[in-house]
């Protein structure tokens, strides 16, 4: 059994939750305490009620996520909202919630993490957005259609790839998550392939006229790595066991 203040702790220091900028609902960082003890962490992408539920099971224990609770801001505590809340509290589950702060990371971030599964070379950061570099780019030579396969791969599922960039890649960038609304700023930055979650309809054939490739490997896929990451490096810091909770969206 752990101490849920030593983990946030290490968390927050870790993560750097504090100085990293975000989207006003994200409200990164611990968003539901508990009485104390920890004797277990789950992981999950989505703080939903179905993932609240099955990871209530099992006595006290921490939830990390990357999709919190408060997205869509001050709401009542009523119908399935107060059922996470009760079924958390009930259970003596506390929640934490890590977006950008984990998407960053150099170590345990999504984008760090996608990047080394498809072997992208000299990973920078790049994107600026508000004075935050959200993203990486680097170097991968090879075939357009056998990168879509690596991802496929990577990511445990189909790739929606847009066409539009040279058939030889040379120049990647990724930002995981819904960033395909960023394909402009993306191909101006110089890569020919861009890899992200998911985008807009309008994204694709603008991606087209720019001449880039964007392959969109689902919201959800591209964002499973960070919180598995963190949690077994927080359950091995503590001596506690983890487990993660799966429930893919499809986007």
């Amino acid at each position: 059994m752990a101490s849920l203040h030593e983990i946030v702790a290490y968390l927050d220091g870790e993560l750097k939750t504090a100085s990293v900028t975000d989207y006003p609902g994200a409200m990164n960082g611990l968003q539901l305490a508990n009485a104390g003890p920890v004797e277990r962490i789950v992981a999950a992408v989505d703080a939903s009620l179905s993932v609240i539920e099955a990871a209530a099971e099992g006595g006290p224990g921490l939830l990390i996520v990357h999709h919190g609770m408060f997205w869509q801001g001050a709401q009542p505590v009523t119908g399935p909202f107060y059922r996470k809340l009760k079924t958390a509290m009930d259970a003596g589950l506390a929640i934490y919630s890590s977006h950008l702060p984990l998407d960053i990371h150099p170590e345990f971030g999504n984008n760090i993490l996608l990047a080394r599964r498809i072997g992208l070379q000299n990973p920078e950061p790049f994107y600026d957005q508000k004075g935050l570099l959200i993203g990486l780019r680097g170097g991968w030579r090879g075939l357009r259609a056998d990168l879509r396969n690596l991802l496929s791969e990577a990511l445990q599922g189909p790739v929606h790839l847009c066409p539009g960039g040279p058939d030889t890649v040379s120049n990647i960038g990724i930002i995981t998550g819904g960033a395909g609304s960023e394909v402009i700023k993306v191909a101006a930055s110089g890569v020919d392939s861009f890899i992200t979650g998911e985008g807009p309809h309008w994204s694709y054939p603008l991606a087209e006229e720019l001449g880039l490739n964007v392959f969109y490997g689902g919201h959800y896929a591209t964002e499973t790595f960070g919180v598995k990451a963190i949690s077994n490096a927080a359950a091995s810091r503590f001596s506690i066991p983890w487990a993660f909770v799966d429930r893919p969206t499809g986007l």
